[in-house]
């Protein structure tokens, strides 16, 4: 069977994610610049090859101080670490519309395998007559397994920056030709 080469639609994908600010409050960000592919045989997406990349000067949590902090050796180190990147090992259906994607994560030199629960919106042609597929992946990495370690203990209790980083991606690819 011939191998399918899907391409990421990056006007209709977004890499978001949140963590807590303060213990109570949320801040969420996104990657503005990345890049996606999946290979498949055929149209079947049982065992897809995935990879990504994305670009650690792009990240937005709208507040340039934070995104520059967030830029620093403090948490991701674009200057020595500009990419993060994520390959699976393995695109497993569960059932309809439900797949588990594992693979390794690297983020500022460290790479950890994770494991992600992935909705799978099946195939549809746009007007212009592109195939396109949809995926949306949630889960959470806990962000000192990466080696962004930086904190500030609050006067009150707790920690000014949480462990826990949510991960809500929604993805879009067109076939190529």
């Amino acid at each position: 069977m011939a191998t399918t080469k899907w391409s990421i639609d990056p006007t209709h994908s977004e890499i978001g994610f949140k963590v807590k600010h303060m213990m109570f409050t949320n801040v969420s960000g996104k990657f503005g610049a990345y890049d996606a592919t999946i290979t498949t045989d055929g149209d079947s997406f049982e065992n897809a090859a995935i990879e990504f990349s994305g670009d650690v000067a792009s990240i937005d949590t709208a507040n340039a101080d934070r995104d520059g902090h967030l830029r620093s050796g403090d948490f991701f180190d674009a200057e020595n670490h500009p990419k993060l990147a994520f390959k699976a090992s393995s695109f497993k259906k569960i059932n309809d519309g439900e797949y588990e994607l594992t693979g390794d994560l690297n983020i500022k030199g460290a790479s950890k395998t994770v494991k992600f629960p992935v909705e799978f919106s099946g195939t549809m042609t746009d007007p212009w007559g592109n195939t396109k597929v949809g995926l949306s992946i949630e889960g959470k990495i806990n962000r000192k397994d990466w080696g962004l370690n930086w904190n500030s203990a609050l006067e009150t209790g707790g920690v000014l920056v949480g462990e826990e980083v949510r991960l809500n991606i929604e993805l879009q690819f067109v076939k190529q030709a």
